[in-house]
Order: C-alpha cells, then structure tokens, then sequence
C-alpha cells in the first residue's frame, strides 16, 4: 500500500491538473480515429503505457486503468464523433482517438486523485506471484513487426471478481506490416475477456475471441486500406488450467520435470489436413523456396491476410491441458526462434542461462529470454525473433533440480484437444 501511495503522489505532482485540449498526450495512441468496439482496447493499452513507464507497482496499473474505463464509458462520447464523408454514411461512428485518449487520461489522473484521498477506495490485488522473462529484436529484417503481451493481472485489467486467478500471454508474429499483429496484441485478450464462456469452456472462449479480433481489424483494414497480417499464440492461464489457442506458426511450449510438452502443431500449408482443406476450397499450396498459399504466404492461418480468406483462415485451433504443479515454464515464440531451435534443446537452453547466471537467477531469471534470442540468431535465423518464458516453478528452484532427459516427451493429455489431433 505504500509503494502504491508513492506512486500516486509522482503521478499527482506530474498531472496536477487535467489536461486540456491544447495539451499534448504524454502517450500516442495506436490510432487517429477508433470505433467504439475499438476504443476499450486502445484505452487500456495507452493507460498501461503511460502508468508502466512510469514505474508503477504490480497490480496498481490495470486496477487504475480498469477503473477509469469504467468512468470513460459513462461520458457522452458523441462530441468526439469524425465528420462521416459520403463513404462512410452506413458505417459506425468513428471517434477521434486523440480528443477520447485525453478524456481517459484525465479520467486516469482522476481516480488516481480520489485514491489518494481516500485510501480505503484503492481496490485490493489478490494475485499469484507469477516471474516472466520477455525479448524481442528487428534482428536482419528492415522492421520489426513482432507484439508480445505480458498480462499477469487478467482479471484486474477486466474487473472480474468470479475468485479464479488468471494470467494472458501472448506473442504475435507479424507480415506485410505490424498492423495486423498490433491490432491482435491490442485487442484479442479485451475479446477473450468479453466471452461468456470464458471459465466454462475456454476454448469455446479463444475460438470467438480470435474470431472477433478478426473480424474487427476486416473493418480497420477496409477503413485504412491495410493489406498486412499476423500469425498468433496465446496462452490463458485459469486456475489449474492452462489454455493454448493458435492461427499460424508462432508456438507455445510447455517444459514439465525438465521434458517437452507439445502442446500444438503449428499451421503451415505443407500439413496434410491444411492442405486438404485449402484445396477443397479451391485454392493450391505450391513450393516457391516454402510451401506457400496460393503462391503467397507460408501460413495457413492468421489474423489479416484478407485477400487470401478463406484460404488463410482465421479460425484458430485450441489445446486445454491441467497443470499438474510440477511443470518448469512455459515458453512461447514466434517462428524465427522456432525456425533455429528445437523445442527439444529448450530446456536445455534454460538450464544454462540459469546457470550461467547464478545467483542472480534468485532475482526471477529475467535474462533467460535475452539468451534464448540471442541462440536462436547465432544459430543462423535471420527473421524477428520473441521469446517469453514463464516460470511456473521459482527460476531458482529449477536451477537446483536436476533436469531430466529434455530429449523424451512428457505424456501430457489434453481435457479439450484442437480440431486436428495433436
């Protein structure tokens, strides 16, 4: 409660008063103008932007930016409509993204006031100490079109209260522009958030959300001209339930006892049932230095890729596996660490950095991700690489045990297995 008072006052004494239309915002929005699908999504990522840059304790920056949210919502937003042009007179209103983020903010800054005045208000965080290790480099490629998330306060950033603890890890790999993975990385855990079903059947959840997200960046792509697409990982951690959800070749692992986990088999149009399935549809897999659709792209599935739908289709697949308490970590990456390391050398790998490390790996082993990366460039990939690992053992009690023969796979059965049997 403390460090939580202290960084209210910083925050206080760096906006004392609300910002006024003249002001510059302190963070950019994603976007100039936003539906009001959109603007949860874009809200929340520009208040946990500005709040985590600026030091602010676990926990405290969703509650904060939940709460105003909350407060955004009930303002009259129609000032902040766009003028419609002839295009556009059957469309949705589009808010000016801008003038909406300054009301967020100053609705930010108001709560933040009003916790300090009142202490008691400040909602409390009941949540698992979970350490995660996060890297990310352009590496040869001209840019870097990779997103990651890291949402360890699921249900403070939602306001759910249903007693499950909750955690959301995501990494999105993405081509012909970051749009498309920008707008996944945004949107797709508020869609996940939203679903009905989110405890009873998470990958009824997933499945929607997914589609959801697509379906919403069809308008922005239609509305901006966008042609750029994203493959994606996400992970739901529920309770003792652990909920993998996929389109493309980005993939998620899990390590158990120091073994291999597969939790899922990636979306590449050389797999037989995809292949199957896109020529049933009438389009072809063809190889031009990879097995590519229809000539094009070297997924079979992604968020985007519009010209190429159905054939790039944006259902995705899901996998639910109990833990079981004794798993080391979870990793996920994007395909230019795949594409140079096996999931078979992971645990390995982590044991080394860990290792190497010593007792600086007490601290959480934050530099785990940095030295998988920095493998997977040496050992030739060329393409934007993200790693996140998430411990679900202390870093160094994995440090002190023993692992086990990495080389045999752990039988681990999946409660809801994907459309294609892993």
């Amino acid at each position: 409660m403390e460090e939580a008072q202290r960084f209210l006052n910083r925050l206080r004494d760096e906006f004392p008063a609300a910002l006024k239309a003249e002001d510059q915002l302190p963070v950019v929005p994603l976007s100039r103008r936003v539906t009001e699908d959109e603007l949860q999504g874009e809200s929340l990522d520009v208040g946990l932007r500005l709040l985590t840059d600026r030091g602010a304790p676990p926990g405290l920056a969703p509650l904060l930016c939940w709460a105003a949210l909350v407060r955004l919502l009930k303002n009259d937003l129609s000032p902040f409509h766009c003028p419609k042009d002839a295009e556009q007179e059957d469309e949705e209103p589009l808010l000016q993204s801008e003038n909406v983020q300054r009301l967020f903010i100053n609705e930010l800054i108001a709560v933040s006031k009003s916790w300090l005045q009142t202490p008691a208000d400040v909602p409390a965080v009941a949540r698992a100490e979970r350490r995660c290790s996060a890297h990310a480099i352009r590496n040869s490629r001209r840019k870097m079109e990779d997103k990651h998330v890291l949402l360890t306060d699921f249900n403070e950033l939602f306001g759910l209260q249903d007693g499950v603890d909750r955690a959301y890890f995501a990494v999105f790999d993405g081509h012909g522009g970051v749009d498309a993975a920008a707008f996944a990385a945004t949107h797709l855990h508020v869609a996940l958030s939203r679903q009905d079903t989110l405890q009873s059947d998470a990958d009824a959840a997933f499945k929607a959300a997914f589609k959801r997200t697509d379906d919403m960046f069809r308008v922005k792509a239609k509305r901006e001209r966008l042609r750029s697409g994203s493959t994606g990982v996400a992970v739901l951690i529920q309770g003792q339930q652990l909920t993998v959800s996929w389109l493309g070749d980005s993939q998620a692992m899990l390590v158990r006892r120091g073994r291999t986990v597969t939790l899922m088999e990636p979306h590449k149009p050389e797999r037989e049932d995809e292949k199957q399935r896109i020529e049933e549809l009438g389009g072809c897999v063809t190889f031009m230095g990879c097995w590519r659709v229809n000539g094009t792209y070297a997924v079979s599935r992604a968020i985007g890729d519009f010209d190429q739908k159905p054939y790039v289709s944006g259902d995705a697949d899901c996998c639910t596996v109990l833990l079981l308490g004794d798993e080391d970590f979870l990793l996920l990456a994007c395909d230019g660490f795949f594409d140079a390391v096996t999931p078979e050398e992971v645990p390995g790998l982590v044991q080394d950095a860990l290792s190497d490390a010593g007792e600086s790996s007490v601290g959480g082993g934050a530099g785990v991700a940095q030295r998988l990366v920095s493998h997977a460039k040496e050992a030739g990939s060329n393409d934007n690489i993200t790693v996140l690992v998430v411990f679900l053992q202390p870093p160094e009690q994995l440090l002190r045990a023993p692992a086990e023969d990495s080389n045999s796979q752990n039988a681990l059965q999946p409660q809801h297995s994907a459309d294609q049997q892993l």
